[in-house]
């Protein structure tokens, strides 16, 4: 329950009182937003109070809403629609609200590290290939989740797994042995993610070609696949790196340095970064540790060969292999160890994976294995899933070098920003180092805008050009209005929240706008509540568009004569301007001061 249902609340405890001579909790009261074909801002739902009033519903609703009426100076007026009282709240409870609450420093979000502590681990890329379009959607929503707890109050801690380890590394570090010709990032001039990317694709384009040849010499598919020497050898790669031979682990640290350094260029394009590390290289030997560890419990056991399983059958699952039968890891390894680990360093309350919607099923697993260990802190795992990323030409495959590159994709969103922003004139008076900088704020706000407004839980086509719409449902759309609301601060001067009275006469986009910032620290909460970083997304279009109805249906407001009407609306222009860049700094996206 907010403050105004709080207030109205209390109000409707004691003319109940009065109307039926019986007390009733708050908790017994129902409110909800009033439906839009209905005049009202609040709506109290009558019928759980029948038992009580003895009343029919329209009845109750009448008296209530007189009572109210009456005695309340929050209530301006009501109307009654069967079993709901619609109540329309008075302008003195907006005007008070916006004088009293919108201007305090961190208005909408709770006080920092308030509550619970939490952990989010995003990104967690291979080291054999660089970031695509499918890392950009998990990287946006972990960073902007994070965000959003910390404004929702939470103390967060963000983490990354780095999967630097397995079959995939050797076949980049194979192929770059026998096919690279001492290539380095300063010889080539590739981003060192780029390069080992390159190599993972050669490697792939060998085997395919491997496996032609055994297939016509009478091979069949599957053994082919098998018997490929280039496989071969890339699995005898990896058996040298678990024995810790010497070169090859020399080569695995100087190829993974590489496409960490290229790693972090991609981070500081995107502006997120990370409070800690975790490399599977390191947490799979403490996941095997613990795994043995636990082995006399009752719900591990040994197979014939020798693997080491997870008795999930009291849980109507499959069991889970966490050992094979020469005594190496699996993922689900690795991830024991790490939730391990963590738990130690940070003891959160909450542990979030952003990881997609496929291993649904693996982190399902993860937590009831981790309490049947005996761990009660599983309890607090949470996979916060998502759908993938499509693009109109299909799904990407990293192997056949088919995936849209993050940097690639970002770069040519800053050249798409440039190019309709100098086609629409919005650039004029720039200079040319502010126009590169606003056509990559344009860009990577466009981007991010556009995958982050889609709920999480949903599959997503993304279209780049119709992500820079500035006319459409995106972030440049967004970016722009923020934009005008400083060019008319710059003309007029700062206003004084405070300096006007509870007499002005305010029209419907006033009192709009008013009610849509009235909203703003319920969205958040509602947002941190249910991991979904498109809630507030969605609520800043809405912001918008209100606030263009306003600047488009009221007097120009440098034009005003009547001091304190103008004084106001700049207030509220000022603090939508607040509002909008609070909102989009919590999905990771700047906004320009000129557009």
């Amino acid at each position: 329950m907010n403050k105004l249902e709080g207030h109205l609340g209390q109000a409707i405890q004691a003319v109940f009182q009065q109307l039926f001579d019986h007390s009733i909790e708050l908790s017994q009261l129902q409110f909800q937003s009033t439906r839009k074909e209905f005049d009202g801002d609040l709506t109290l739902v009558v019928f759980p109070l029948l038992k009580w009033s003895k009343k029919s519903p329209e009845q109750t609703a009448q008296l209530i809403g007189n009572a109210l009426k009456e005695s309340e100076e929050l209530v301006a007026d009501f109307n009654v629609v069967k079993g709901f009282l619609n109540l329309t709240i008075s302008q003195a409870y907006w005007l008070n609200f916006f004088k009293t609450e919108i201007a305090k420093p961190r208005f909408g979000f709770a006080e920092a590290n308030s509550k619970s502590k939490v952990m989010i681990e995003y990104a967690s890329p291979n080291t054999n290939k660089p970031l695509h379009l499918g890392h950009l959607r998990n990287i946006f929503l972990g960073h902007a989740l994070a965000e959003l707890l910390k404004a929702n109050g939470h103390e967060v801690y963000k983490v990354q797994i780095i999967n630097d380890r397995g079959i995939h590394i050797c076949k980049s570090m194979l192929a770059w042995q026998k096919f690279g010709n001492g290539e380095t990032p300063q010889s080539s001039g590739l981003k060192g993610d780029h390069l080992v990317g390159k190599y993972y694709v050669a490697f792939d384009q060998a085997y395919k070609k491997e496996q032609a040849d055994l297939i016509a010499d009478g091979k069949t598919e599957e053994e082919a696949k098998k018997e490929a020497s280039i496989l071969l050898e890339a699995q005898e790669m990896l058996r040298k790196w678990e024995q810790g031979d010497a070169k090859v682990t020399a080569l695995w640290r100087q190829m993974n340095q590489w496409v960490y350094n290229g790693f972090d260029k991609t981070y500081q394009t995107i502006g997120t970064s990370f409070d800690k590390l975790y490399y599977e290289s390191d947490t799979f030997l403490i996941g095997k540790e613990k795994s043995l560890q636990h082995e006399s419990s009752d719900f591990l056991y040994r197979k014939e060969d020798g693997s080491l399983w997870a008795n999930l059958s009291n849980e109507k699952l499959d069991d889970k292999l966490l050992l094979r039968a020469d005594g190496t890891s699996v993922y689900m390894t690795q991830d024991i160890g790490t939730a391990i680990i963590r738990e130690e360093e940070f003891n959160c309350q909450e542990y979030f994976y952003v990881v997609g919607n496929e291993q649904d099923y693996h982190f399902k697993v993860l937590a009831i294995i981790l309490e049947k260990m005996g761990y009660a802190w599983a309890k607090g795992i949470q996979h916060i899933s998502y759908g993938m990323v499509d693009l109109p030409s299909g799904k990407m495959k990293s192997r056949e070098g088919t995936v849209v590159d993050a940097d690639e994709l970002m770069e040519e969103m800053k050249y798409t920003a440039k190019e309709i922003a100098e086609e629409l004139g919005k650039i004029d008076g720039i200079n040319a180092e502010e126009q590169e900088q606003l056509f990559e704020t344009i860009g990577l706000g466009a981007l991010k805008y556009f995958i982050l407004k889609v709920d999480p839980k949903k599959r997503m086509l993304f279209d780049p050009q119709e992500s820079v719409d500035f006319n459409g449902h995106t972030g440049p759309f967004i970016q722009y209005a923020y934009a005008r609301i400083q060019s008319i601060l710059r003309k007029a001067g700062k206003p004084d929240n405070s300096a006007f009275n509870n007499d002005l006469v305010l029209t419907d986009w006033d009192l709009t706008l008013l009610k849509r910032l009235h909203g703003f620290p319920e969205l958040i909460d509602e947002a941190a509540s249910q991991k979904s970083p498109a809630l507030v997304a969605n609520y800043v279009f809405e912001l918008v568009k209100d606030f263009n109805s306003f600047y488009q249906n009221t007097p120009p407001i440098l034009k005003e004569d009547n001091q304190a009407l103008k004084n106001f609306r700049l207030s509220i222009a000022e603090n939508v301007g607040n509002v909008i860049q609070r909102s989009m700094s919590l999905l990771g996206i700047n906004v320009p001061n000129q557009m």
